[in-house]
């Protein structure tokens, strides 16, 4: 069990209906993808094309924070807001489905961009299934 799934069991109060699966897959798809963006971020720092990749770095920061932010508010129960989380979730969703084009395009000669990209788009869908499930 994940310790996002656990503090979910933990938490005393209705979750407001999410199912906890699901809360707790995007949970840590949002901070698997904030750690990755950030980590390739700093990777297209050391290559050597620095230049060439300045809208994938500033992609990946904006990604990186974007998702670190919505995981934060998913983890965050009392005072609930459906609104407030429906829009958090579309621009994570948004900002990875952006951040892993992006990456996409330069996996052919970056591993890291890669493993970026594939983060990305598991976040993407974890958002998605979240969002999905709120009706």
């Amino acid at each position: 069990m994940s310790d996002a799934r656990a503090m979910l069991d933990t938490y005393p109060q209705d979750r407001h209906g999410f199912d906890s699966d699901l809360l707790a897959a995007c949970i840590e798809a949002c901070f698997d993808c904030a750690q990755t963006c950030t980590a390739c971020a700093d990777a297209c720092l050391a290559e050597d094309m620095v230049a060439e990749l300045r809208t994938c770095i500033r992609t990946d920061l904006d990604c990186a924070d974007i998702c670190a932010t919505t995981g934060k508010v998913l983890s965050r129960h009392t005072g609930y807001d459906a609104d407030l989380t429906r829009s958090v979730l579309e621009a994570c969703r948004t900002a990875c489905r952006i951040c892993g084009d992006e990456c996409s395009q330069h996996a052919g000669m970056h591993e890291h961009c890669r493993v970026c990209a594939e983060a990305c788009r598991r976040c993407e869908q974890a958002c998605d299934a979240l969002l999905a499930s709120m009706g």
